[in-house]
């Protein structure tokens, strides 16, 4: 019964269609300029945005779709992460700063800093950069994870404590003394293992690399979730009770996959910071975190490929509206939500479950395990 409704082959496609768009996308950008088919530098950075977008998408869809909780605070994962990388980047400025100091970012120099906070320490070194982008979040949402969850807190008083958890990260990272850079964030970033980072080539591979991390996180949440631990948390997600009756720990198994996308979301805020160019507190904002649950709505939530679906059409439809008419974005946004609330409850996924023949298994998996028991 369980197993009908777990993911089947469409995180394949999803995962074959990332790999394949984000590598054209950036062969085309290496044409020359002249070239019909030749793509822009900004295309190739809005689509290596969307892609670590959806990175985010695909970590609350674990969360929301398959765990049963609705989280108002992934952002936060998704900004530490950006941050870890981002702190790496200002290292790797060097010297090169508007104040030629080798030491400290010219943000320290100019708040008259005199030397470099101890959690700066190895922040030189891109793979320690990349370690922190997955450690942070992930220690973060297993501290977070094991109080609330062992704790039994759950629906929306959940919600509401992990939109308070990124909120609190917001204005700690606003504060000049926190040696994250205030309100301003960290910018102005020129290159990452010493290749340039306004270099077409390096933004054709940070998007192939974004593409394949992308496809990577599918493989592997479908692999998860079509293991046992999966069926287990489905059990939880529609059961709790009855699971923790016959033997499980509820809090353990949402514990293991919270962490998870944690690291999943870390993941994609390092990826998002390189392509973007900056990071500041504005990232741990709860409406980015609202965002993403729209992304995950709208694609429909439960499937894995839906999220992305979701976040790449929303963001790519921001990116058009917001040229057009700027200030009515967030008014259609809310419209999107509601719409697809009143009729599109499973998201576009739910349109193409529509279209395609279903097994008996698949629309009631409970009475076909009892017809298959019945059977002679």
């Amino acid at each position: 019964m369980i197993r009908a409704l777990l993911p089947r082959a469409g995180a394949d496609w999803a995962a074959a269609g990332v790999l394949a768009g984000g590598f054209l996308l950036a062969l085309l950008s290496l044409l020359p300029e002249t070239f019909m088919l030749h793509v822009p530098a900004f295309a190739v950075g809005l689509a290596g945005k969307y892609l670590a977008y959806a990175i985010l998408a695909l970590a609350v869809d674990l969360v929301w779709g398959f765990a049963g909780i609705l989280t108002l605070g992934h952002a936060a994962f998704f900004a530490l992460g950006g941050y870890a990388m981002g702190m790496y980047l200002m290292r790797e400025i060097g010297s090169r700063g508007v104040y030629g100091n080798p030491n400290l970012p010219d943000f320290m120099v100019f708040l008259s800093w005199d030397h470099l906070p101890w959690y700066w320490f190895g922040f030189s070194h891109l793979p320690f950069a990349l370690l922190m982008a997955l450690i942070v979040p992930g220690a973060l949402a297993g501290c977070f994870g094991w109080l609330a969850f062992r704790s039994r807190v759950s629906g929306v008083y959940l919600s509401i404590i992990t939109q308070a958890l990124t909120y609190a990260l917001m204005l700690a990272f606003f504060r000049n003394d926190m040696g994250f850079g205030g309100n301003n964030g960290l910018t102005d970033f020129k290159d990452i293992a010493g290749a340039d980072l306004h270099h077409a080539g390096t933004r054709a591979v940070l998007l192939a690399l974004t593409a394949i991390v992308l496809a990577a996180s599918l493989l592997a949440s479908k692999a998860i979730l079509r293991s046992r631990y999966g069926e287990l948390l489905i059990a939880v997600r529609d059961a709790e009770s009855r699971t923790r009756f016959i033997g499980y720990r509820p809090e353990h198994i949402k514990l293991l996959i919270w962490v998870f996308s944690a690291l999943i979301a870390g993941l994609g805020g390092a990826l998002y910071v390189i392509q973007v160019g900056i990071i500041n507190p504005g990232e741990f904002a709860p409406g980015n975190s609202i965002e993403a649950v729209i992304w995950v709505a709208v694609g429909g939530r439960g499937t894995l490929w839906g999220p992305v679906l979701g976040a790449l059409l929303v963001n790519l439809g921001k990116t058009l509206f917001t040229g057009l008419l700027p200030e009515l974005w967030l008014y259609a946004l809310g419209l999107l939500f509601i719409l697809t609330t009143l009729f599109l409850p499973r998201g576009l996924a739910g349109l193409w479950h529509a279209a395609k023949p279903a097994t008996v298994a698949e629309v009631t998996p409970e009475m076909s395990a009892v017809d298959s028991e019945a059977a002679p």
